[in-house]
């Protein structure tokens, strides 16, 4: 009989919902045995659309009662994803945890730090942060062109995260929990420019603007519905960002990354499929609502090679550290556009200026 990976999924809703289809629907090696929530209502769909797994009203309930569980899914709100991922990891558990790992660079550095203190005496315990566009087919062969040399030395990175404008306004109030929309957007941004222009790099300056083009009751969270971003490397590299939450046509996420020898571009022409609309005013071409639209298949080449390495006991798929780097990032970014102030680092990573919200 083939070994199933035994999962269980903290979180139900829309984000925790997709990864727990995920792995049920699509993921032969793992079975999904355990689901928490806090809302009941999330773990009856559960028992309706997951093959009636064990349901959990509480997470430390799960942790304590699942004995033959191997893995844990964690897809809560941000706000406790360090908290579970940590307790997870001191049972013994492969971690999976969504991005980010917290809003706070001192929590996310404290799961680095369960982690390392657990493989001291588990050395084949996996914990991984869900950065989506790294197992994303396009973003991963534009990294096996850059690693080949293709376009020299990659110096200027530009990248995207633009969501379709949601008139509910929902995003407002997720602000007083997101971390900001650098945190919240452009960590994928800012995770890709540490892959592509690789793990060690250390950054130099952080500097960046925001307006409220569409919400300004965001300034009440010290947000902002649009920004940019300028990231300086020590290392004679430099990535611009810029996220947005305004987009009208659909979702528009792309990145360059220019090299001394030639140029690698993802998705600067968004479409949904190979479709084009010919209509009286012109050609148009559709494309993806929002980000799942998008990266579908990133989570679940995600969900399967992440089960892979915890059966196969294969190195994970990225450092855990980079997340923390990502975070760090992130926050600092999200300080400069409030300030207004450039943030500086020495060549060791540490805080030259500091400036106070």
């Amino acid at each position: 009989m083939t070994t199933k990976l035994k999962v269980a999924i903290a979180g139900l809703g829309r984000m925790g919902a997709r990864h727990a289809n995920h792995f049920y629907s699509y993921t032969p090696r793992a079975e999904v045995v355990a689901v928490t929530s806090p809302v009941q209502q999330e773990l009856d769909w559960a028992k309706t659309n997951l093959g009636n797994p064990r349901t959990y009203l509480s997470f430390d309930e799960l942790l304590e009662k699942e004995k033959d569980l191997q893995a844990i899914v964690i897809a809560s709100a941000t706000s406790v994803h360090a908290e579970q991922a940590i307790k997870a990891i001191n049972k013994g558990l492969h971690v999976l945890c969504e991005k980010p790992l917290s809003t706070n660079i001192e929590q996310s550095q404290k799961v680095v730090d369960a982690y390392r203190e657990s493989l001291k005496t588990r050395p084949n315990q996996k914990v991984i942060c869900g950065f989506s566009r790294r197992f994303d087919a396009s973003y991963r062969d534009a990294f096996e062109k850059l690693q080949s040399g293709l376009i020299g030395r990659p110096s200027v990175f530009r990248s995207q995260t633009c969501d379709k404008l949601d008139p509910s306004g929902f995003f407002v109030e997720y602000a007083q929990f997101s971390g900001g929309i650098f945190v919240d957007c452009s960590i994928h941004d800012i995770d890709l420019a540490l892959w592509f222009f690789g793990e060690d790099s250390v950054v130099k300056s952080v500097t960046a603007v925001g307006i409220t083009a569409v919400s300004p009751e965001l300034r009440k969270y010290n947000d902002r519905d649009n920004a940019l971003g300028i990231v300086e490397f020590y290392d004679g590299k430099i990535a611009q960002l810029y996220c947005s939450r305004m987009m009208a046509a659909g979702q528009e996420d792309s990145t360059e990354i220019t090299g001394t020898a030639g140029k690698l571009a993802v998705n600067t022409q968004p479409a949904a499929n190979l479709v084009n609309i010919y209509e009286p005013t012109g050609i148009r071409r559709e494309i993806p609502p929002h980000y799942y639209g998008r990266f579908r298949d990133a989570f679940i080449t995600e969900a399967n090679e992440f089960t892979a390495c915890c059966l196969d006991n294969t190195p994970p798929p990225m450092k855990l550290e980079g997340a923390v780097a990502a975070v760090r990032i992130g926050c600092a970014l999200q300080e400069s556009l409030i300030t207004g102030k450039k943030i500086e680092f020495d060549e060791r990573g540490n805080r030259i200026t500091r400036a106070n919200l």
